[in-house]
């Protein structure tokens, strides 16, 4: 801090000023003492983020704050801009599933769903989707729901400095993620759901491993409702901090945990059934504090409640297997017999060999199937389901030919992050980092 001596007077007027606006001549001394005599304020604007930890990915909070209080907070995207949505109208229907998978990384699953749904509606084939495969749909969004609320609760608290939170819910997430890996090959990004159905059926044994993984989930649930819910720390850090009301979800186009814990039990599955949940038999936790500490009780009660999900979808698995995966018509189903061999997981060898050696007339139609792709009538739907962030939607729309002409999502966290400056203006800097984790944003999904 300089000690010299400052001077700060009002310039002349003249051709070169207006009037009607003050200005002020500084020289020498501390910037911020003329700042307060000369302006009569103190205004600081900091910068949390793009790189942040605690921002959930590539996101920039400005905040404008005064002494500890944040009288401003804005949001700042775009980081992580991929043009997934413009790349998808490059490519067929069925190749459209390895790009929206990778939005939101954490909840690949929902994305792959939500489109295929929308494409089977364009295609007039939803009741012709095998039970089977529906059954598996739901059971992998359930699982990847827990998987996703297991990452918001741990960096959550990690970010708050619980660190055993963070290493107890990624270590319940691994439990899920082999079993996704067992299925698709792959822990994230699958593109395992497909147009007419999913790209196979599950392993041999897959029931028995679901089943033996899920005490283990439960478990480390247990632990992170001990540590979290019972901890009178965590509880005081957490409660009355990021209020959000009804209203203010309302107006704000807010969904997810973040609006049933303003008290109004808005859900998908329940509002727009698909894939058949209006056959499952579960609850949607809902509370009236619209506070943080109320958002991650409903997210631990949201897992438990996938959990019961996923052991209904395990009983039908059992009693529809052998059952097909994928619909009958040919001129849709895409030709994947998948296999592990020594470079990875990919068509079956003996797949192909079948393939190249039934009928010239089989491969030619294999190939213009996987180069050219179906062509999909004209025409526009909006599909929506219940991600684990909030109402996920996709506008499709077709002109008739191979690829989408457009499609559109619309993300959870994209429209979650608006209430950022709702939720943080009038609380302390710390709590910046408290609410911007009870929104539990994606930023893949956010930019896309």
């Amino acid at each position: 801090m300089s000690t010299g001596t400052f001077s700060a007077t009002r310039p002349p007027t003249g051709d070169e000023f207006d009037p009607g606006i003050p200005g002020f001549e500084a020289s020498g001394g501390d910037w911020d003492e003329i700042a307060r005599e000369a302006v009569g304020e103190e205004r600081i604007v900091v910068n949390m983020g793009p790189q942040h930890p605690s921002t959930h990915g590539v996101l920039r909070l400005m905040l404008e704050i005064d002494g500890e209080t944040v009288t401003e907070a804005r949001c700042g995207i775009g980081y992580l801009h991929t043009g997934i949505e413009k790349n998808m109208e490059f490519r067929t229907w069925t190749q459209g599933t390895t790009f929206c998978t990778r939005m939101d990384y954490l909840a690949p699953l929902f994305q792959e769903s939500a489109y295929c749904l929308a494409t089977e509606r364009l295609l007039g084939i939803t009741d012709d989707v095998p039970e089977r495969a529906s059954i598996i749909r739901v059971l992998m969004m359930e699982l990847n729901r827990v998987a996703s609320h297991l990452v918001c609760l741990g960096t959550g608290g990690n970010e708050m400095g619980a660190t055993t939170v963070m290493t107890i819910g990624f270590t319940a997430r691994e439990e899920i993620l082999r079993l996704f890996e067992a299925v698709t090959g792959l822990r994230m990004n699958h593109a395992y759901v497909r147009p007419g159905g999913v790209a196979q059926d599950v392993p041999d044994g897959f029931v028995d491993q679901v089943r033996a993984a899920m005490p283990k989930v439960r478990h480390y649930l247990g632990q992170l409702g001990d540590l979290m819910l019972a901890n009178p720390i965590f509880k005081a850090r957490l409660t009355d901090v990021g209020v959000l009301n009804l209203a203010g979800c309302m107006a704000l186009g807010v969904t997810g945990p973040v609006l049933r814990s303003a008290g109004l039990p808005y859900d998908v599955r329940k509002a727009f059934p698909y894939s058949g949940y209006e056959t499952y038999d579960f609850d949607v936790p809902t509370s009236t504090d619209a506070d943080c500490y109320s958002r991650v009780v409903l997210r631990i009660e949201e897992c438990y409640q996938s959990l019961r999900i996923v052991e209904q979808a395990l009983a039908r698995l059992e009693d529809t297997a052998g059952a097909a995966v994928m619909v009958a018509d040919k001129k849709i189903a895409w030709p994947a017999q998948l296999a592990v061999g020594a470079d990875g997981q990919g068509n079956s060898l003996d797949h192909i060999r079948q393939i190249m050696g039934t009928s010239m007339e089989a491969l030619i139609h294999h190939f213009k199937l996987v180069t050219e792709g179906f062509r999909v009538p004209a025409g526009q739907v909006w599909q929506t389901v219940e991600h684990p962030r909030g109402e996920l939607g996709v506008h499709a729309v077709s002109d008739g030919g191979t690829k989408p002409y457009r499609a559109h999502f619309r993300d959870p966290s994209f429209n979650n992050l608006q209430a950022v400056s709702v939720m943080c203006e009038g609380g302390q800097v710390a709590d910046v980092v408290v609410a911007v984790a009870s929104l539990d944003p994606v930023l893949g999904g956010v930019d896309r």
